[in-house]
């Protein structure tokens, strides 16, 4: 019988260094790739592979060449206050509409809520060369084709899906005697959702507002097909960079990228764990 014990576990220690070596090496796939941008970003010569300096660790291998020019060159400086400004804007007109729509989803007197919730993350499904294109034709039509306020607009649309389903997510486990204590009390309905509701659903609502923010951050297809020179981002100033004149500028501003990402993912999780330990509290 101990024989057979220690056997057993014998073989799930084998079983779980094999499961952990292979998460790992999922992960060395999956982020190796991301990950030797960081380095490569430091190159003193203008190339986009590991020098001999740089592989003996030698100090004159390694600048800060790629990381002034990103500052100092007025293409990039007005793609950052680009992406910034359209980014912002966006996140808030995304927020604003995906929490009011979440709102009405989450109603019983809602009809055809299914449907309803199926046209508002449509956006999310549609390949986005089809709604970059559709985009263009009806803003062109409109003249805010090459406007920030388009872009805007655009980008409001692809995030404002994100904010439907975190939100929605959310007040799934909303207490809905909250609200009609308030209203008995005599609370309007803006009162209501304002000090009862909003704070209850807040990590929601920031959720969904990050995801909306990175979505217009990274997008570059819309802007493509919507922009102009002055409406170049932080992405279509790269697709520029790669097409137009290849420099190791745009290792530095990935680097930069990859660093607002991985904030992003540890501020989500965040707040998922504080939305979960509200619940678990009530």
């Amino acid at each position: 019988m101990a024989a057979a014990t220690t056997a057993l576990s014998a073989g799930d220690r084998v079983v779980r260094f094999a499961y952990l070596g292979f998460c790992a090496a999922v992960f060395f796939f999956l982020l190796a790739p991301i990950l030797v941008i960081v380095p490569l970003s430091f190159n003193a010569e203008p190339y986009f592979t590991f020098t001999e300096g740089m592989l003996r660790f030698d100090s004159e291998a390694y600048s800060l060449r790629w990381y002034r020019q990103v500052v100092e060159d007025e293409a990039w400086r007005r793609g950052i206050a680009n992406s910034f400004l359209i980014g912002l804007s966006a996140t808030g007109l995304a927020t604003t509409l995906g929490t009011l729509a979440a709102l009405g989803l989450a109603s019983p007197a809602m009809p055809a809520r299914r449907f309803v919730m199926g046209l508002l993350i449509s956006p999310m499904v549609t390949p986005l060369i089809i709604s970059a294109a559709g985009m263009f034709f009806f803003y062109s039509s409109v003249g805010l084709t090459q406007t920030h306020i388009g872009l805007i607009l655009a980008h409001a649309a692809l995030g404002t899906p994100f904010v439907v389903i975190t939100v929605t997510a959310t007040l799934t486990g909303f207490d809905t005697n909250l609200t009609r204590a308030a209203a008995s009390m005599g609370a309007t309905p803006l009162r209501t959702f304002r000090q009862v509701q909003l704070p209850l659903i807040a990590p929601g609502v920031f959720s969904g507002a990050l995801f909306a923010f990175a979505t217009s951050f990274d997008e570059v297809v819309v802007v493509l097909f919507m922009g102009g020179v002055e409406q170049r981002t932080i992405p279509r100033q790269m697709w520029a960079g790669i097409r137009e004149q290849i420099s190791p500028a745009i290792l530095a501003v990935a680097t930069f990228l990859i660093v607002f990402a991985v904030t992003l993912l540890f501020t989500v999780e965040w707040l998922r764990r504080r939305s979960e330990g509200r619940k678990t509290q009530r």
